[in-house]
Formats: structure tokens, sequence, C-alpha cells
């Protein structure tokens, strides 16, 4: 980053647990950032974090204000197209939470304004620079794994209980929330997919949305397979990848999110370590040889610090416009699929 003689000004819009676990305390730890306002309906619970924060009562606020560049929509859904698109048309730069749109119609249309609008644009997946995430591309890369056959990701959770908070109704459910973060880290590692097959259910007694999603993603002799259910009591296997040179076999979760809850922040000596490396598990000689691997660190703050030199015009966004729709096409497509019982393209 080059010197700036001032930060750039940030207001996160939505004081929920994307705003107050992940944006703000991220774009508070970012050099050349300044978390100048948040917009939010709970000023006591802003100012319990972040005193010297002013607390605006809606995005008009934010936008009006000049020294104001950067706006992040960590809103329901339902609210992420219209604000982004305002806060684009008043000439900011703008980060929109995941996904970024309720529908792909949605999602074209915050593009095409992204595409003509002055400032950068990017959303927020956040869990490419989760740690055992890196440390998976690493092994990869470096072909520890041979060719890849089978990844299966997944993020299973265990809440049987339907609630009656705006999350447990949202449009495309568990699919275009948790599946957004699963696809897009499959497409970094393998690009486009020429198939989706999605198997989609409302599992829990009660259930108002998806709650369970098992999805084939279809290359030519990979598969992809991501899950993500609410009714997994044992939730810890992450990842089981297999190749012609071993498996990738994780359990749990990035600390991250977890850590951030507990006040801890980026910059202190265990952000970002991983409680429960991965095993790298080989067949050598007819015998199974398992061994630890040294994980990566996790790395939040890449995103942010990628965002600030977009901002700067000192580099491109952390997550494209081009990426960020084909999060959404397959989204999409894994809708379309199940309710025609199919493969689809996406």
């Amino acid at each position: 980053m080059t010197s700036s003689s001032e930060p750039i000004g940030v207001a996160v819009v939505g004081y929920g647990l994307a705003g107050q676990t992940f944006h703000a305390p991220l774009v508070a730890a970012t050099p050349g950032l300044d978390l100048s306002a948040i917009v939010s309906s709970r000023p006591e619970a802003v100012h319990a974090d972040w005193p010297d924060v002013q607390v605006l009562p809606d995005i008009d606020a934010a936008l009006a204000r000049e020294d104001i560049r950067l706006v992040v929509v960590a809103t329901p859904d339902a609210l992420h197209a219209e604000q982004a698109i305002a806060a684009l048309k008043a000439g900011k730069s703008v980060v929109v939470d995941k996904p970024f749109a309720t529908t792909l119609a949605d999602a074209q249309g915050v593009a095409a304004v992204a595409t003509a609008a002055p400032g950068a644009f990017s959303v927020f997946q956040n869990r490419r620079w989760d740690a055992d995430f890196l440390t998976l591309r690493r092994l990869i890369a470096e072909g520890e794994l041979g060719e890849i056959a089978v990844f299966e990701s997944r993020y299973d959770r265990f809440r049987p209980e339907v609630t009656d908070r705006w999350k447990d109704r949202r449009d495309g459910g568990v699919w275009a929330d948790l599946g957004a973060h699963l696809i897009d880290q499959a497409v970094q590692l393998f690009g486009a997919p020429t198939g989706v097959y999605a198997d989609l259910q409302a599992q829990r007694q009660g259930a108002r949305m998806i709650d369970y999603a098992h999805v084939i993603l279809r290359y030519d002799r990979l598969r992809v397979v991501l899950n993500a259910g609410f009714l997994c009591p044992d939730s810890s296997l992450r990842y089981a990848v297999h190749g012609t040179g071993g498996s990738f076999i994780k359990h749990g979760l990035d600390a991250q999110e977890g850590q951030s809850k507990a006040g801890l922040r980026p910059g202190d000596p265990d952000w970002g370590l991983d409680p429960a490396p991965g095993v790298l598990v080989r067949q050598v000689d007819g015998q199974t040889i398992r061994t630890t691997v040294a994980p990566e660190r996790g790395d939040y703050p890449a995103f942010y610090a990628a965002m600030r030199d977009a901002v700067l015009g000192e580099g491109p966004p952390p997550v494209s416009i081009d990426e960020a729709l084909l999060v959404m096409r397959i989204i999409d497509a894994g809708l379309r699929s199940a309710a025609e019982r199919c493969e689809v393209a996406p």
C-alpha cells in the first residue's frame, strides 16, 4: 500500500453477526482504513464495542457523508442488492456480505451498476482465508495430493430448533448462506463446473427454508461434493479430499469467527491459529501412513487489506464481480436442479 494522507473512511451498515463479528473488527484492524460510522438501530451495542464510533440511523446518512468512501453492507440478505446499488450510485466503494443478492437476476443488476460505477466493488468471501483452506490450497499447489478425484467440503451444524429470526426465513436457506462459502472455495480451486446436481430440503420440523443441501458439481473426472445441514450432531468433518497421491482429512472449523466473538482481534498472537490441524493420508507399500499437516495461519484481514488497495486504485478487489456472479449462478443452478430433480448447467 502506498502511503495516503488520510485513511479511508468506512461505514458498516448493520451490526448483527456479520457487522459485529467480522466487518467492524477487520476494518478497524486494517491500516489505512478508518471505522468512521456504523449504521444500526442498536447504538448501545455498537458503543459497548466501539465507544468512539458514530452510530448513524440509516444508510442514507452514511451515503451523505463525504468522508466515507467505503460502505460495507452487512444487513439481512434481502437488503443487499438495494443498498449496494444505492451506495455505488452515490459514488462509494462497496463491500457486500454474501450472498450479495437473493436472486441471480438481482445479482446481475448489482454487477451492471458496479461495472459502470467509479468505486471499487467486492463481495465478502472471507473463507478464502480460512486456515484450513489456505493449507489445502498449498497442498494441492505443491502436488501433495496428486490429481484430485473427489473433493468433499462440508459445513454442517446442529440447530434442530427453528427460530423466528430472519436467518430461518432467508431465500435459498442454507444453500444460499453457507453454500456460498462452499461454492466459492470449490471454484477457486477448480473453476466453473459443467453441471450442478442438488438435493435441497427443509428437514427440521416447522422449517420454512432449505436447511439441508447435498450438491454435486460435475467436472471432467473430478467430482466436488458440497454438504450443509442443520441436523448434524457430529458436525466436525470439514474436508475429505482424495487424490492419486493421498487424502487430506480435516475436522473442525476455522477459528477466526470464534476468536472474534471471544474478543480477540487481528494482530493478537493466537489470531488465525488452527487448533485442529488436518491429516495427510497416504498408502505406501501397502501401509497407511498418516501425517499431521503443518497448518497455515488464517488471514481474514487480507480481505480488507486488498479492498483498501482497490479503493486506492492500487490493486484488484479481493473478490471480483465475475467471481461473485459465478457463485450466484451456481446457487441458482442448484435451486433449479432441486426443483427439476436433474442436473443443470450453471
